[in-house]
């Protein structure tokens, strides 16, 4: 009687160990769960399993998350039907999460790929062996949260104690030993900038003067060592740095603020005026918000759930005022909605008539009134705009259900309403948003030229490294520093297509300065 061999298997082992802790030891637990392994698969030699020699090892990364080196290389090589059997140690080092271990299963079967525990016994293609891995991997994610509460709860403690425990460095100080230490150069520029915002009084001037000087924030380690510092200063950082009470050596958590051990920087009494004319400038803020003629600000978003915020531009002596997705205006187009520009005075209109209508005694309210009180959002669709009315808690009689979304018929391409001056063959002129980033890019561009001609060691990897971009993004942008003044000048005064875009433009340019020119239409 002729016997059949068994058909081959391709057996994969992966490793992992959750911290850096003895890596470095000639025999770790690396080694320790790949021989285990080993042994399990030479076992079944008979069963045609055969050790695939590549090794798939990760080292002092978490369970938590399927974003790991080694087993993203595994995974491509199940999808490329290269692995017949997984092999682990225990259940846990390939995912300590159920919700990522149910996607693991699913690319698994689709692939005709098992999946084995040496020291936990169980087959992934029966049913048992699924429910005794669903209850291993639920006390495995159990043991997870435990450690993650064990961790918050050290943190709560530290920082009642008024320690530092950990994360990004303030600027002017720095981390000797897990104890913060004041560098006096650093500090001398904390006190700077909190004298200079009492004297300017507002965060985007002194953004503008600290960049006018040269200042540049401090660099920032990453996890994995990497180093990164922002190109200038913004107003978002500078608002968290002036709130900071770590410079007055206090430690706040969760909104308790308790004395630190570390060594304060700032007199009280300036850190404390300080926020006194951030509260007051908050309250400006918030007067000429009321008296903008901008009605939906904060209250307008795209489809994609991005706010929409308000801009305007200048031609010929007419401003025409727009709302623009927020995503749009820090350069991530690909991120906005169907619709990410819209003429401000068009669907202000629409959505007060549709309060107007929809609320009893509407028609008495000012625009503003109404929708002050009745609109609780206003999104922007294709070919509507949905309304959502406000229902306040308590009240008698409130509106009917299908009240609370009205959706209005709405084009963005119509006819701008009554009032604004525009004749329909007119160019659209270029917006606010879209000229800021494409100066930013430019001026971005001609600065890595500019470095890498000064210093013949340093080109695009190195760039690239030091700005974290692709060197594929910084490859395609460099050539943006030979743009034409011609065209830098239209761009700057908005004189551009209002198409426009950095890849555009990126993707278009030639050395030569006439061509440039005629090819986005510059006459």
């Amino acid at each position: 009687m002729k016997t059949v061999p068994p058909k081959r298997q391709l057996c994969a082992i992966y490793t992992r160990k959750s911290t850096e802790h003895n890596l470095d030891l000639a025999f770790n637990s690396l080694d320790a769960q790949r021989e285990a392994c080993e042994a399990y698969i030479k076992s079944q030699a008979h069963e045609g399993w055969s050790l695939v020699r590549d090794r798939f090892d990760d080292g002092g990364l978490s369970g938590a998350s399927l974003e790991r080196p080694a087993l993203q290389d595994l995974l491509n090589r199940v999808r490329a039907r290269q692995v017949d059997v997984i092999v682990v140690y225990k259940v846990d080092r390939l995912t300590r999460a159920l919700a990522d271990f149910a996607k693991l299963v699913e690319l698994f079967d689709e692939h005709d790929v098992s999946f084995v525990s040496v020291t936990q016994s169980f087959n992934t293609k029966s049913s048992m062996g699924r429910l005794t891995l669903n209850v291993l991997l639920s006390f495995a994610q159990f043991e997870r949260e435990v450690i993650g509460e064990r961790v918050r709860d050290k943190i709560a403690a530290s920082k009642r104690k008024g320690l530092w425990v950990g994360g990004p460095v303030p600027l002017g100080y720095r981390s000797i030993h897990k104890k913060l230490e004041v560098v006096e150069e650093e500090a001398g520029l904390v006190r700077k900038i909190f004298a200079d915002y009492l004297e300017l009084g507002s965060i985007a001037k002194l953004a503008a003067h600290l960049n006018a000087e040269g200042q540049r924030p401090k660099p920032r380690q990453l996890a994995n060592g990497r180093t990164v510092q922002a190109d200038c200063y913004r107003v978002g950082p500078l608002a968290h740095l002036l709130k900071n009470r770590f410079y007055i050596g206090e430690v706040v958590y969760q909104g308790e603020v308790n004395p630190g051990e570390h060594e304060p920087i700032l007199d009280r009494d300036l850190f404390e005026a300080v926020q006194q004319r951030l509260k007051d400038q908050g309250v400006e803020q918030r007067t000429r918000r009321s008296r903008s003629p901008h009605l939906l600000t904060g209250k307008l978003f795209d489809d994609r759930g991005n706010l929409m915020s308000p801009t305007h531009a200048n031609k010929k002596g007419v401003r025409y005022r727009y709302y623009v997705s927020n995503v749009v205006l820090q350069g991530r187009k690909a991120d906005a909605g169907c619709v990410s520009r819209v003429s401000a005075p068009e669907v202000e209109k629409l959505v007060v008539e549709a309060l107007r209508t929809a609320i009893e005694n509407g028609a008495q309210s000012e625009d503003r009134q109404i929708i002050d009180a009745h609109l609780a959002a206003a999104t922007i669709r294709r070919d509507s705009i949905e309304v959502t009315i406000r229902v306040e808690d308590g009240r008698d009689q409130e509106p009917a259900a299908e009240a609370n979304n009205i959706f209005v018929p709405f084009s963005p391409t119509q006819q701008p309403v009554k009032g604004i001056v525009q004749a329909p063959t007119e160019p659209q002129p270029m917006d606010e948003a879209t000229r800021a980033a494409l100066l930013t890019a430019i001026a971005r561009s001609k600065s890595w030229i500019d470095a890498i001609l000064r210093d013949p060691t340093i080109d695009f990897t190195t760039i690239s490294s030091r700005e974290g971009l692709a060197e594929r993004h910084v490859r395609f942008l460099a050539p943006l520093a030979y743009l034409s003044p011609r065209i830098v000048k239209a761009i700057a005064d908005s004189r551009a297509p209002a198409n426009l875009t950095v890849s555009s433009l990126a993707r278009a340019l030639s050395l030569n300065w006439p061509e440039q020119e005629a090819a986005i239409g510059l006459a």
